[in-house]
């Protein structure tokens, strides 16, 4: 019989100790996943088997958050690399991928917008983008959101005659747009620019993007007085109007060095598991701009590890590596980073650490910045967290509800004209959105039907919640009996059998309403387009939520109850919240609750309501758009699932593979010149 101070091992794969004894002394990335096959963290190493057995003797001296993730370890694999130098690149490109938990990685899952000049095209545009391709483009960023991207082409603009338009010039058009007239565009659509005075102006855009102010400015007072000395006032004024607007530019950035280098300050603070890099961009010895990057996974982590985790994400993706780096603090793989970033940047990049002098101030600065933004952060989540938890306690007053409720969880349904259902189930605790727990339902069946639609995805929601327990429970059963626990006084071996038995009438396929099989296949299926229900969430399928909303009126929240009988979990309070008059129903009763539009629990309802309406929108738009693609794609002889997933990877549209060349088609992986023949034939 076990004692009672029993603590399980952490289970492993089975063969985990003699994979582990085999490991190779070479350089790679190693990957380690927990249970359910999870990726929870993703680390590089010169020797595999030194470095990775590491974790599976003595921790002792460890940081608490290697013991979390080392006792969650089920099973682990590695990618061989011939290089330390390749194994960074690769650990940089898996952790922005799979973003494991134990991992310190940069908090936003989007992807940072980037100013792209088309310098593959004839007539090159200036366009906002957040997917970097290697397509001839010029990439400049990354930007801390849309905004700042849009308000500098705006900028771009007003000092350079660009096009803004996307129409295909051929320059045969009866007359130019407004933009030609404000002196915005050379009119190229109207024959009325040439191309070198076009492509001067492109060139002065990408060195605007570069910092390079001084050298614009130069080039715009000879323009300024070769027109004038040809007396040519009007276009001078042009080149006079323009010099000014970047004069005014140039005066806001300040000088922030004595020497004119290009340079990335890079600084962190940190405090509760989160950290804050701030980086000032300097370009010829100005601030040309400052962003700030979230990092989430940094408890119990040194510098050394926050700087390092964030210099191989962010340089990643960004178009520009200037030849000096300085750092807050020295970093253990500085050697690796450099030489990775001279190979991206194609000159030498040197990272430093300044101790003192100008250049230490200028960290110093960086890290101040970092703190207070920090702080602003926090002082805000404070606020917010103060009016979720008046307006919850609001809610469970007004709502009468048996608990406060913590966990919300708001469904809602959209449709394209009957085609492409997408449901959606959104889940705040304690007032703020969980997006981790978000789940997208692509309803099968069901057109121009909200009602069986709604009713759909509950039933999937909630079955799966009672599977999730039952096996749960099971678990539980089949362990107590393993150890030799009674369990309501039954003996151990009866307990084994009533378990297993409890295990098999858990999972009834009826009950379920999908087999077993239907739904491995169902999740294969729909996992390619992001419309499984079945992903694990954080907490699983099993928690229950203290309050369900439903978007709608009576009718949506009768269908909700109606699922919610069915399944015996009417004790799960439900509600409704109609858009037209803000009016909340509740069940048994014909007349809604009307909360006071100032209301705080009135505002929480409205953003869960907004969140869900939002979510299942942009996926059901996501739907429309994929069904487009299929269309396409799927009609052109010799191109299949493997080689359409190349191309999409590749172009990122079908119309940017219209128009690629045959050339640019063969250097799909995949492609000959059959199948790209066939492409040209038929788009």
């Amino acid at each position: 019989m076990p004692t009672n101070n029993y603590t399980p091992q952490p289970e492993r794969a089975p063969g985990f100790t003699e994979r582990l004894a085999a490991l190779p002394q070479t350089p790679g990335v190693y990957i380690m996943r927990n249970r359910s096959g999870e990726i929870i963290y993703i680390g590089k190493a010169i020797s595999l088997r030194n470095r990775v057995r590491t974790y599976f003797r003595s921790l002792r001296g460890q940081v608490p958050k290697v013991w979390r993730m080392v006792e969650n370890v089920y099973d682990f694999e590695y990618i061989l690399t011939d290089t330390e130098l390749e194994a960074l690149v690769l650990e940089n490109q898996l952790i922005k991928k799979h973003k494991p938990r134990y991992n310190i990685r940069l908090k936003d899952d989007k992807t940072y917008p980037y100013i792209k000049v088309t310098l593959q095209e004839e007539w090159p545009r200036v366009v906002p983008t957040r997917t970097v391709l290697k397509d001839g483009a010029g990439y400049y960023g990354p930007y801390p959101g849309m905004t700042t991207v849009y308000e500098t082409i705006e900028l771009l603009d007003k000092l350079f005659p660009f096009r803004t338009c996307d129409k295909e010039i051929t320059g045969k058009d009866s007359r130019p747009c407004m933009q030609y007239f404000l002196h915005r565009c050379l009119g190229p659509c109207a024959g009325l620019g040439d191309k070198a005075s076009y492509d001067e102006a492109i060139k002065q855009v990408v060195l605007f993007l570069d910092g390079k102010q001084d050298t614009i400015l130069q080039q715009l007072r000879t323009g300024m007085e070769t027109a004038s000395d040809s007396l040519e006032y009007e276009r001078a004024a042009v080149f006079r109007d323009r010099i000014r607007r970047l004069e005014s530019v140039a005066e806001q950035k300040r000088v922030f060095s004595t020497a004119n280098t290009d340079e990335d300050v890079i600084a962190f603070a940190q405090r509760d598991g989160e950290a804050c890099v701030q980086v000032f961009f300097i370009r010829d010895g100005k601030l040309l701009g400052r962003e700030h990057f979230m990092l989430e996974g940094t408890k119990d982590s040194d510098p050394d590890e926050i700087l390092g985790g964030f210099l191989g994400q962010f340089y990643e993706d960004v178009s520009y590596v200037p030849p000096k780096i300085l750092l807050q603090h020295d970093v253990t793989d500085a050697d690796i980073i450099q030489s990775w970033l001279r190979q991206k940047k194609g000159k030498k990049v040197t990272i430093s650490v300044p101790r003192k002098g100008e250049k230490l101030d200028l960290v110093d600065m960086a890290a101040r910045n970092a703190a207070e933004t920090l702080e602003q952060f926090r002082l805000r989540y404070l606020s917010d967290e103060q009016k979720s938890t008046a307006a919850l306690t609001v809610l469970q007053e007004v709502l009468k509800l048996p608990v406060w409720p913590r966990r919300i969880e708001c469904y809602d349904v959209a449709h394209l004209q009957g085609t492409d259902v997408a449901g959606a189930m959104v889940v705040f605790e304690q007032g703020v959105p969980a997006k981790k727990e978000y789940r997208r339902f692509g309803i099968k069946g069901v057109s121009n039907n909200d009602y069986a639609s709604m009713q759909e995805m509950l039933t999937r929601r909630f079955k799966r919640a009672a599977a999730e327990r039952s096996s749960a429970e099971r678990d539980r059963a089949l362990a107590l009996a393993h150890m030799g626990v009674r369990d309501h006084g039954a003996p151990g071996a009866e307990f084994e059998a009533e378990a297993r038995e409890r295990e098999e009438s858990s999972w009834n396929e009826a009950e379920l309403g999908d087999t077993v099989g239907e739904l491995a296949a169902k999740s294969e299926r729909l996992d390619q387009d992001g419309t499984s229900d079945q992903g694990a969430m954080e907490g699983g399928w099993a928690v229950l939520p203290d309050l369900v909303v439903i978007d709608g009126g009576k009718g949506q929240l009768s269908r909700a109850q109606d699922v919610m009988g069915a399944l015996g979990l009417l004790d799960i309070p439900m509600i409704s919240l109609a858009k037209k008059d803000e009016e909340i129903f509740l069940p048994g009763r014909s007349e809604p609750v009307v909360l006071e539009f100032r209301s705080e629990a009135l505002k929480l309802l409205q953003r869960v309501r907004d969140e869900a309406h939002r979510f299942s929108n942009t996926y059901n738009k996501k739907l429309g758009a994929k069904r487009g693609i299929k269309s396409k794609l799927d009609s052109v002889p010799h191109i299949g699932p493997v080689r359409k997933k190349a191309l999409m990877k590749h172009f990122g549209s079908v119309k940017a593979i219209k128009e690629a060349s045959l050339q640019d088609l063969l250097s799909v992986p995949g492609m000959d010149r059959a199948a790209a023949d066939s492409l040209r034939e038929n788009l």
